[in-house]
């Protein structure tokens, strides 16, 4: 279980550099935002490529996990940072993504 805690909380911090740099990068070239806010995001963005590496799984699993914490993730920015209101089908989406992912991910194998 120690394990499962520690993966989960590397994914979110994984999830925090990826769309929290991507988001920066965005105001940037977007939005008009200072040059600053480019160069501040892709450096998060650099953080996240080393942050997956602390998985202790493999790259598959490690990466198809990561792309339902990236869905999870996206909308939940999206709902608080951007004002969008996820339909009920975002949220069903969602969570069929996350319980397949979690069985690929932490499924007891031999």
């Amino acid at each position: 279980m120690k394990e499962i805690i520690r993966s989960l909380l590397l994914f979110f911090l994984t999830g925090i550099c990826e769309i929290g740099g991507g988001y920066l990068v965005w105001l940037w070239l977007k939005e008009g935002k200072p040059l600053i806010y480019g160069l501040v995001g892709l450096a998060v963005l650099g953080l996240y490529g080393v942050v997956a590496t602390l998985q202790l799984s493999n790259f598959g699993r490690v990466y198809a996990m990561y792309g339902g914490i990236f869905i999870l993730m996206s909308l939940v920015w999206a709902w608080w940072i951007d004002g969008f209101k996820p339909d009920r089908y975002d949220v069903i989406g969602t969570a069929i993504a996350m319980v397949g992912l979690m069985i690929v991910m932490y499924a007891p194998r031999n």
